[in-house]
């Protein structure tokens, strides 16, 4: 009984190709950039486009490249959202102290008007 000889791995093996882990580092430290659009046509009429980016890197690579948008999203930085609170306290603040100077008669008057 003859068995079949072993093909050889694609993605070397043997010593010399590089495993997920190097893989992903590789990929963490340099980027990379993914974009493509999809169009769906009906009698040359465009009924719908989405247009796909997509990053791949470490967040310190992103920072380097000035992308930081997820530092300002309240739902995934907890220092936004103290922002966010912050400025939206002193808003109500600013509100409250206007309405104290109009007095306390001045709310009296408007209803009985």
């Amino acid at each position: 009984m003859t068995t079949p000889g072993r093909l050889p791995d694609p993605y070397g093996r043997d010593g010399g190709g590089a495993n997920l882990a190097d893989i992903l580092e590789r990929v963490l430290d340099k980027g990379v950039v993914i974009a493509g659009d999809i169009r769906i046509n009906l009698l040359d009429i465009e009924l719908l486009t989405i247009k796909l980016r997509l990053i791949v890197a470490s967040v310190d690579k992103a920072k380097e490249m000035g992308i930081d948008w997820w530092e300002d999203d309240p739902a995934l930085s907890s220092g936004a959202r103290r922002k966010e609170l912050a400025r939206e306290n002193a808003e109500l603040r600013e509100r409250i102290e206007q309405l104290e100077q109009l007095g306390p008669g001045r709310d009296r008057q408007e209803k009985e008007a």
